[in-house]
């Protein structure tokens, strides 16, 4: 009876049209970032900081920028961890060309050359879709991997062609990965995190996102209807990648200290990334972050089970059983909840909203 629309009145069209209609949905938001930023940093170790929750909220972001181009957009795309890298690398050259300007500003900024390089690869999708449009990105993925190892400029001519983590601080507390406070980490890492979610959730809700699901759901009909089919797409390949290369520079810089470039190749960027938008939910922001959290948490779930039995088992088997696990779910997503995680908890909602009569 408490979870109602009921009674919930609305006096103006502001109001109106809110992101979160149900007042007890915005406490609930409201609840979980109050957790998220008072009481995880105190309860959770270093352990759990770095190897779970900071990298779950970073490629939540990533999945996010995925979710943009093929739950919303419907252009598929297999070069999501060819963006990340540009991401990164972006960043990286920005805090040796700029080494006095705050990191987090060269983590936003990073975004915008690999928003570049997506349109750039994004041009082929006026003519081709589906199918050819997934190896148009796959194309891309492959040169910008060729890109990251060969041209020596990226990487500041090291000889280990790796790029490392530079030393910076925010606020007089150090911010980067491997001489910054995983506490300190983590708060700037949620709040990158949330204000662009916040962002992203208002992108489509607006006109660019309705353009965006008008195409998905049929292209001819949205031309028909006056939506200007190149520029659309366009920004939706720019809005993704954009999302792709900031999740990627934060990864470098808030979470591994340094990266190669099998760092962001398709099997360790690419499927990961895709495998949380299929498991998630396709067009569902929730999901993205559902997949997420998923994908990052079954490694430790899986290492985790043997032991409580006294079973030993090494990181090769734990790696073998994750591609099983996964191969398994996205098959039986497909198969029987082809919405994935987001669906379930939108199950869930619809019954709390009715508990507690029968449904």
């Amino acid at each position: 009876m408490f979870y109602r629309e009921v009674g919930d009145l609305k006096t103006t069209y502001r109001s109106d049209q809110q992101v979160l209609t149900i007042t007890q949905e915005r406490y609930a938001i409201f609840a979980l970032l109050a957790f998220m930023y008072a009481v995880v940093p105190f309860i959770a170790d270093d352990f759990w900081l770095n190897t779970v929750i900071i990298p779950a909220l970073i490629f939540s972001l990533a999945a996010l920028g995925l979710n943009i181009l093929v739950g919303y957009a419907g252009l598929i795309s297999l070069g999501t961890g060819g963006f990340m890298g540009v991401g990164a690398y972006a960043c990286y050259k920005l805090t040796t060309i700029f080494p006095d300007v705050n990191i987090v500003f060269h983590i936003l900024a990073s975004g915008f050359f690999a928003a570049a390089v997506g349109v750039l690869f994004g041009l082929p999708s006026l003519r081709i879709k589906g199918f050819y449009l997934a190896v148009a990105t796959l194309a891309s993925q492959f040169f910008l991997e060729w890109a990251f190892g060969r041209i020596a400029w990226l990487y500041n001519y090291n000889d280990s062609g790796a790029i490392d983590a530079v030393n910076r601080s925010l606020g007089g507390f150090a911010l980067t990965e491997p001489y910054g406070d995983t506490k300190f980490q983590y708060l700037v890492t949620l709040t990158i995190v949330v204000f662009l979610t916040l962002i992203a959730i208002n992108i489509l809700r607006g006109r660019f996102g309705r353009s965006w699901m008008a195409i998905r759901d049929m292209d001819i009909a949205a031309e028909l209807i006056g939506i200007r089919l190149l520029p659309s797409k366009l920004l939706a390949f720019a809005i993704s990648s954009y999302y792709c290369g900031v999740a990627g520079a934060m990864l470098v810089f808030l979470s591994l200290g340094s990266a190669e470039v099998e760092s962001f190749d398709i099997l360790n960027a690419s499927f990961p990334v895709l495998f949380m938008v299929i498991i998630g939910g396709l067009g569902s922001i929730i999901g993205s972050f559902l997949g997420a959290g998923f994908i990052v948490v079954l490694p430790i779930i899986i290492s985790t089970v043997p032991r409580f039995f006294e079973i030993d088992i090494n990181s090769a088997t734990v790696e073998h059983f994750r591609f099983m696990i996964v191969g398994a779910l996205i098959i039986f997503f497909l198969i029987v909840e082809p919405a994935g995680l987001a669906r379930l908890w939108q199950i869930t909602r619809e019954k709390l909203r009715l508990w507690p009569f029968p449904n």
